[in-house]
């Protein structure tokens, strides 16, 4: 098989419209575009959903039912047998794990998995752990360490308005623990 011996499926390709070439093109007079009107016209186009003018179906709609989407966090994803690559004994962090490209995903935090076996002793460093993860790092004599996510500036507290006072002590609390 050649490059030049390659051939689409049949089916694949379609012959092209021609468009304003007379009736005999079969695409004639209107040139697939129907009757008069704003569709008909160039550049006229209508937005998804418009009705003319009229409230449109979406709107007419309840709502109902509630999305957690917007609350929820993401994390890259570092599974435990990846971290073999560092020093025994070594710090290991989301700087770190950014250096060496281990980093799986765009997240806002980083979570260690606990897919792999660990073969040494790290301190690590990460907004969240797996059970097994933390099991299999501290079996080894290791730390884990859980960074706290500070709320997104201009953001929605991930503790609630009305907890913002105990989220910000809980804050502290857990990185005077970690120094």
């Amino acid at each position: 098989m050649r490059l030049h011996t390659l051939k689409n499926r049949p089916g694949a390709t379609h012959r092209v419209k021609r468009l304003g070439c007379g009736e005999s093109s079969g695409h004639g007079k209107t040139s697939t575009r129907g009757g008069k009107g704003q569709t008909a016209r160039s550049g006229g186009s209508l937005k998804i959903g418009f009705e003319g003018g009229q409230t449109r179906l979406i709107v007419r709609l309840p709502r109902r039912g509630f999305n957690n989407a917007r609350h929820t966090v993401d994390y890259a994803i570092v599974n435990i047998e990846q971290l073999n690559v560092f020093d025994d004994g070594s710090k290991v962090g989301p700087k770190e794990l950014a250096e060496r490209d281990i980093l799986q995903g765009r997240g806002v935090g980083v979570k260690i998995l606990g897919d792999g076996e660990l073969k040494k002793k790290l301190s690590v460093q990460a907004h969240k752990f797996s059970g097994s993860a933390k099991e299999k790092i501290e079996k080894l004599g290791g730390q884990c360490e859980i960074i706290v996510l500070p709320p997104a500036p201009g953001g929605r507290n991930p503790y609630g308005n009305k907890n913002a006072a105990k989220a910000k002590a809980k804050a502290e609390a857990a990185t005077a623990k970690a120094s």
